[in-house]
């Protein structure tokens, strides 16, 4: 289940790694420390309706992306970065949403759609929820996880219940094939 939660964090940290390839480039143990220990300091930051994702150069740069709708946040996020063991430099690439009481509301809105199904009452519970709902100026954008098939179905289902949303891009990731 850990593991469930955190691949919304590091979703682009893995798909965009380059490959290891010279000496002085992190060994693979290297790697897995400095994807751990951000993984422990980013994931308890990562609300609901905030989105970060990072990427792990071969040299120890990190790359932060993502959205998140206070700058405090995206402070924090490079502050904590820059303290994990072996992370030589930090980009800070994360948007800080523009604020919005039409978004606010449309946040409240589509987080009520998903979360108040059965289904998903048991991630409520959780910390840091394995959907991000993220809007800017209407439109939509869904990333985490699900656990399986049905689930996407479900939160497809529960966003176009939401008629106040616009635009609405689903890069959730099914956890498991069911």
């Amino acid at each position: 289940m850990k593991r469930f939660m955190l691949v919304c964090v590091a979703a682009l940290s893995i798909a965009g790694a380059a490959p290891l390839r010279a000496s002085s480039d992190l060994s693979q143990a290297a790697r897995a420390k400095i994807e751990d220990d951000l993984y422990r300091k980013l994931t308890p930051m990562v609300g609901v309706f905030d989105y970060v994702a990072f990427k792990l150069d071969g040299d120890g740069t990190v790359t932060l992306l993502g959205q998140v709708r206070e700058e405090s946040f995206k402070q924090r996020a490079e502050a904590e970065t820059k303290k994990a063991e072996g992370v030589k430099q930090v980009r800070n690439q994360i948007e800080v949403l523009p604020p919005s009481k039409t978004d606010e509301q449309l946040r409240q809105s589509l987080y009520q759609a998903i979360y108040d199904q059965k289904a998903f009452s048991r991630y409520k519970q959780q910390p840091t929820p394995p959907i991000h709902i993220v809007v800017r100026n209407g439109s939509v954008v869904l990333e985490g996880m699900v656990a399986n098939r049905q689930e996407y179905a479900q939160v497809n289902s529960a966003v176009k219940s939401v008629s106040s949303a616009g635009s609405v891009k689903n890069n959730l990731h099914v956890d498991q094939e069911g």
